[in-house]
């Protein structure tokens, strides 16, 4: 791995030529080496226990498999969902390569698991790269952490690979927009039990944009509505308890059940 890191996607090249600023690339062997130990570690032993017990849905609360919750918490408290996030938002700030080879090591100990922070990255990536600056404050250090993870709601029964046939529409309002999704599935941890909250990321179209792929916009929509106040008086808890019923039922009404991969949750809204 450090072989192809360094001269296949040339990483030792990149650094010395200054792309990654003082970044030391000694320190790459030093990562992806604790990286493989909690991977066997923490990550392997829960890959058949996930596959063994699935994922349930009782009374619109979705629960993971024994040792998930935990798991992650474990995952994210070490830093690794932060280890290329920005860092002005609480990343590490090493270079993307370096994260693509951490998931990897994740991936191969346990897919159904490292699902999850592949999603985030790709949510820390577009919202650092296009948010708002409203957005990027109350949201991005959370992904970042990973205290809060990200998804992406794409796909609808009628709109597969061909997304610019999807009918989730949005409506603009006095200080945001407000989507009204038609039904979402394949929602990779679109609902679990390992976090507080969850950040949505859904495809919708505005009334006025045209057809196609074009008029796609990107919209982000948590499980639970928060804002700048609650987050600074760390008031999450009056928040769950006020909207935990609603928004558990809206989020995920039904649950995807695969021939593999059991301790992943895919929901449907």
């Amino acid at each position: 791995m450090l072989l192809a890191l360094h001269h296949g996607a040339g990483l030792r090249a990149a650094v010395r030529a200054g792309h990654y600023g003082d970044f030391d690339a000694d320190i790459t062997a030093a990562v992806l080496e604790e990286a493989g130990r909690f991977a066997s570690d923490v990550l392997a032993p829960l890959n058949r226990v996930g596959d063994e017990n699935g994922i349930r849905l009782e009374g619109g609360r979705v629960t993971t498999a024994p040792g998930w919750p935990d798991a992650y918490q474990r995952w994210s408290a070490a830093g690794w969902n932060a280890v290329s996030g920005p860092e002005a938002f609480g990343g590490q700030g090493l270079p993307l390569a370096i994260n693509a080879a951490c998931t990897e090591i994740w991936s191969a100990s346990n897919i159904a698991f490292g699902l999850c922070p592949l999603l985030t990255l790709s949510a820390i990536e577009a919202l650092d790269a296009h948010g708002s600056d409203e957005l990027k404050k109350i949201y991005l250090a959370k992904l970042v952490s990973g205290e809060w993870p990200g998804t992406m709601q794409l796909t609808e029964p009628q709109a597969g690979s061909d997304v610019g046939a999807l009918r989730t529409r949005a409506e603009r309002a006095a200080t945001a927009a407000i989507a009204s999704p038609a039904r979402k599935i394949f929602i990779t941890y679109g609902d679990h039990d390992m976090t507080d909250n969850i950040v949505h990321f859904v495809l919708a179209r505005m009334p006025d944009a045209p057809a196609g792929t074009k008029g796609i916009s990107l919209f982000l929509i948590p499980k639970f509505l928060v804002n700048r106040r609650w987050l600074a008086r760390r008031a999450q808890r009056h928040l769950r308890q006020r909207h935990r019923a609603q928004a558990r039922h809206a989020c995920c009404p039904d649950l995807h059940h695969d021939h593999g991969r059991q301790g992943r949750p895919r929901s449907v809204t």
